[in-house]
């Protein structure tokens, strides 16, 4: 049977690696954005880019894609969030070839492929805008639990479509990842985008 004083001292030495161990532990990463990793929608769509090409979610994996919902003669949002992921970009350097920015319009009744085509490479040349019916905007929509509803303006042409603001976020194996609540700046998407990507 060992001796009080042993087993004391055998304590303190497990103790003693146990912190050791701790101090070689590099602190835990945790995204700054909604972490919704496993949620069971959002899982893809079927829309035409703005060159005419027919796209899924599948066509880029390798990269991390962050989807937008938004429409071109949207006043504030659309156009500050775009602005937001093209300063993403650039403060992403060379990591930027690895991500994939989508705009998925919902007012394909104005949105044509030739606007979408001027509109979303505006921001960034990499960028992409995808278009369906409205049959086809509706299910993506419904896919992604995206909010969007017309509201009347003076002129039958002249409405504005109100819209969920944020951004999905899918890492380089396709799966859902994150949610990016609109208007925080570039900092806390660069630091995530980093995180899926490393």
């Amino acid at each position: 049977m060992h001796s009080p004083s042993f087993i004391r001292s055998f304590v303190l030495a497990l103790f003693a690696l146990f912190v050791l161990a701790g101090c070689n532990r590099q602190p835990e990463q945790v995204f700054k954005n909604t972490d919704i990793t496993g949620l069971d929608y959002a899982r893809g769509f079927t829309l035409t880019d703005h060159t005419g090409k027919t796209r899924t979610l599948a066509d880029f994996k390798g990269k991390a894609v962050v989807v937008f919902f938004g429409f071109t003669q949207c006043p504030d949002v659309c156009p500050t969030t775009m602005s937001e992921m093209a300063g993403v970009m650039k403060e992403l350097g060379p990591l930027a070839d690895k991500v994939q920015v989508l705009f998925i319009t919902v007012d394909p009744e104005r949105d044509t492929q030739q606007l979408l085509a001027q509109y979303v490479p505006a921001f960034d040349s990499r960028f992409l805008g995808l278009v369906g019916d409205k049959a086809a905007t509706d299910a993506v929509a419904k896919e992604f639990k995206v909010f969007y509803q017309k509201v009347p303006g003076k002129t039958p042409g002249s409405y504005s479509v109100d819209h969920t603001a944020g951004s999905y976020v899918f890492d380089p194996q396709g799966r859902i990842r994150l949610f990016i609540r609109h208007g925080q700046g570039t900092e806390p998407i660069v630091h995530d985008l980093k995180m899926l990507l490393s």
